[in-house]
């Protein structure tokens, strides 16, 4: 692979109108963006989204991609958060609601809408939420509680049926997606719509992280990071720039060896007032892998920043070239590489 093309398989690139429209194709040509996702919630069914799919998959070229696949992502958690929909999807209960599900039919029950994905063309799930929210808060929790995303309200139920979900995604061939590390389920605002959302209470040995490090013994490929700061382990950074949540916590306390994923850093309020140069750079600088972006302006302004950092940086282009070998690895499972 060249070094864009590699730089290029760090990027899951949102698809505006869930179409692969001209300025997608563009990006994709320009850039060699190896993986998209679908942003709407979309009612059309699963053989329109398979036409997008079918199309993205068909620009996986050796100019392009150098033959590698895409990963074509949804948010497919279940209850307001299932962002395909209609004609050959499941309606899938929320995770609260499947927390009550015994953890054998929840697995037999997420294979089924697993398989829906992958008729779809669909292969990777930014589920299941791993966030625990404490008793009697889920009101004031506007990211998962207020919305039903959390799979009960202890960590060891949180891990029951979260992995059960994550299991029969991957019997149906679908990329898990652990979220959002270390956690949202203690704060107020929705990172989407807010800025400067705080944890002042989750520490780096904290209990409420048992859902994430039983994901990661259990094998989950994929783990997300949050746009929150947290006060009592990194107060100076958010999560997703900060070398203590990823290196020292996810990867040296944890053991994690799988992709390290952005929470959207293109168009999210969260990151607002950071330049998109700097926050690709930071990210990736700090441990972290796969950088999603739902809009194309600063997907493009990350991956040039990103590769006029590498061609004058030697470090850095060792760090561009570890993220996508780990991406390449999850997708070589899933037969996305092919080697000739």
């Amino acid at each position: 692979m060249t070094q864009e093309q590699r730089i290029g398989q760090l990027f899951l690139l949102g698809l505006d109108g869930d179409q692969l429209g001209a300025p997608e194709r563009d990006a994709i040509r320009v850039y060699h963006y190896g993986s998209v996702w679908f942003i709407e919630r979309n009612g059309l069914g699963a053989p329109a989204i398979r036409l997008v799919a079918d199309a993205a998959q068909a620009l996986a070229t050796p100019a392009i991609t150098a033959g590698v696949g895409f990963f074509v992502a949804a948010n497919q958690e279940g209850g307001t958060i299932q962002s395909l929909f209609g004609p050959g999807f499941s309606t899938i209960p929320s995770a609260l609601d499947q927390s009550a599900i015994d953890p054998a039919a929840l697995q037999t029950r997420a294979a089924l809408w697993g398989r829906e994905l992958a008729s779809a063309g669909v292969n990777l799930n930014f589920a299941p939420v791993l966030d625990v929210v404490p008793p009697g808060t889920d009101a004031q929790n506007q990211p998962i509680g207020a919305l039903q995303r959390g799979y009960g309200h202890d960590p060891a139920t949180v891990s029951t049926h979260a992995i059960a979900f994550m299991r029969g995604m991957d019997q149906a061939g679908i990329t898990t997606t652990g979220k959002h590390f270390p956690g949202l389920g203690r704060v107020t605002g929705n990172t989407d719509f807010t800025a400067a959302v705080v944890d002042d209470v989750t520490t780096s040995t904290d209990a409420y992280l048992a859902p994430f490090r039983d994901a990661i013994g259990a094998g989950i490929p994929m783990v997300m990071v949050a746009l929150a700061k947290y006060q009592r382990i990194d107060p100076a950074e958010l999560a997703v720039f900060s070398p203590t949540v990823m290196r020292q916590m996810l990867r040296t306390t944890l053991g994690f060896g799988g992709v390290v994923v952005s929470d959207d850093l293109g168009a999210t309020v969260a990151v607002a007032n950071i330049p998109p140069a700097d926050r690709a750079i930071n990210f990736l600088v700090a441990g972290g892998d796969f950088i999603i972006s739902k809009t194309i302006a600063p997907a493009n302004a990350m991956a040039t920043a990103i590769a006029a950092r590498a061609s004058s940086d030697a470090a850095f282009k060792t760090r561009v070239d570890d993220a996508a070998l780990r991406i390449l690895r999850v997708k070589a499972a899933r037969g996305l590489v092919r080697c000739a």
